[in-house]
């Protein structure tokens, strides 16, 4: 007979050498989250919409929000759908206190049939769980997640705008939940999804450029080797808003922010909370797509990615897409890679500076037409230590090209890839 090891947890048997465990263990197992648990509450009267063109990017809400809370004894509770309204925190949460806060950005867009659709929403989710993870926060089954959110916009459809550059933006947002003051991770939280109907984030007065303009920054820096700007955590945003003001107190749009390196260089990350790219020329004709790698101080972003893949699709053999205002015989090649001030100059001193352009879900893309530095000689192409496009005032034709062409799959007035996806 095999000797037995009698624990807690239930009955080890030996068996020929091998331990055969028998847990006694009965404890239910934390709650996944279950979109099929869905409760809704209907809202007693519903708000009226809003005239789009008054819209301020985030200010409106509609007239529902999605909430579910994480324990972990019991797990992830219903889901449910209830009118928007105030959220109750204990003073001592841990998102009060140690800004344990993870959101992701997106927007629904009504196509031609009517019906709700989001662009490309699985990386987004992929995105939130690196973020979630990165913040030590409780994970949760993303599939059910997005299964909740197309069940949300499909009930808030009629808050979508149906104008061209209009959509429904959708935050969903993650926070810690954790009482205790003592420094550690949150094992508790709160996940809430909330909508706001929003229009161009960039809004020019009549006869306005149809550029942003740009203060260099690297007094204050964004994000850092080792840090978490390649996630999207709110306590990134938070030390940008000084800079901010500053920028906008000189008579800038955004912030440039840059990167001091070993060597004495100035490296570029982002704009604001959007992604850098170049457009320069190349001596065989060819023009170079350029945005800087991601290396852990950048935001891998949806529309970076998408803009990349179009980038190589004008330019492939089959000829199966091109970006609208291109030529099909211009080549453009999509290049990741560290791009410095230095780089800017140069390119800017030989004239194959062709356009500077940010990407973001908010903007989608938008131009840039001038860039304030510190530090520049004086050349043909920067002047008053400001670094200025050949087209300042316009936007480029290969950032209005990329605009119209995700503008146009995100509506689903393009079929591209399967990248617009309708909410049923």
């Amino acid at each position: 007979m095999s000797p037995t090891l009698t624990t807690s947890n239930g009955t080890t048997h030996i068996v020929n050498g091998t331990k055969v465990s028998t847990s006694n263990d009965t404890k239910p197992k934390p709650a996944e989250l279950d979109a099929s648990k869905l409760i809704i509450t209907e809202c007693k009267t519903l708000k009226p919409i809003p005239p789009p063109e008054g819209l301020v990017y985030g200010k409106v809400k509609t007239d529902y929000m999605l909430v579910t809370e994480y324990e972990p004894k019991t797990g992830w509770s219903a889901p449910e759908i209830k009118p928007y309204g105030p959220l109750s925190l204990d003073p001592a949460s841990s998102c009060l206190q140690y800004c344990p806060n993870v959101f992701e950005g997106m927007k629904a867009y009504l196509g031609p049939d009517g019906k709700p659709r989001l662009f490309r929403p699985q990386i987004n989710m992929e995105r939130l769980a690196r973020s979630i993870h990165r913040a030590a926060l409780p994970s949760f089954n993303t599939n059910a997640l997005l299964t909740l959110i197309k069940r949300l916009i499909t009930l808030e459809s009629r808050w979508i705008p149906n104008l061209p550059g209009y959509s429904l933006y959708i935050r969903p947002t993650v926070i810690g939940t954790r009482t205790g003051l003592g420094v550690a991770a949150s094992d508790s939280a709160l996940l809430y999804i909330i909508l706001s109907p929003t229009g161009p984030y960039f809004r020019n007065e009549a006869g306005g450029s149809e550029t942003i303009s740009l203060l260099a920054v690297s007094e204050h820096v964004r994000a850092w080797p080792g840090g978490t700007g390649g996630h999207k955590l709110g306590l990134n945003y938070a030390s940008s808003f000084l800079p901010q003001s500053l920028a906008t107190e000189r008579g800038y749009d955004q912030i440039l922010w840059l990167l001091p390196e070993p060597n004495g260089e100035r490296k570029i990350t982002e704009v604001g909370a959007m992604n850098f790219f170049v457009a320069v020329k190349r001596e065989d004709g060819d023009v170079d797509i350029i945005t800087p790698s991601l290396d852990g101080t950048i935001l891998p972003g949806v529309t970076r990615e998408s803009c990349l893949h179009l980038v190589e699709a004008h330019s492939s053999t089959s000829n199966s897409f091109l970006i609208p205002g291109l030529p099909a015989t211009l080549r453009l090649h999509a290049i990741e890679r560290t791009v410095t001030v230095s780089d800017l100059e140069n390119w800017a001193v030989e004239g194959n500076l062709l356009e500077i352009f940010c990407t973001g879900t908010a903007a989608i893309v938008a131009s840039i037409g001038r860039i304030g530095l510190d530090g520049l000689s004086e050349t043909a192409a920067v002047k008053n230590r400001e670094l200025v496009l050949p087209e300042s005032e316009k936007m480029g034709p290969i950032a209005k090209g990329l605009f119209e062409a995700l503008g146009a799959i995100q509506t689903g007035r393009l079929q591209y890839d399967n990248w617009s996806v309708v909410c049923s």
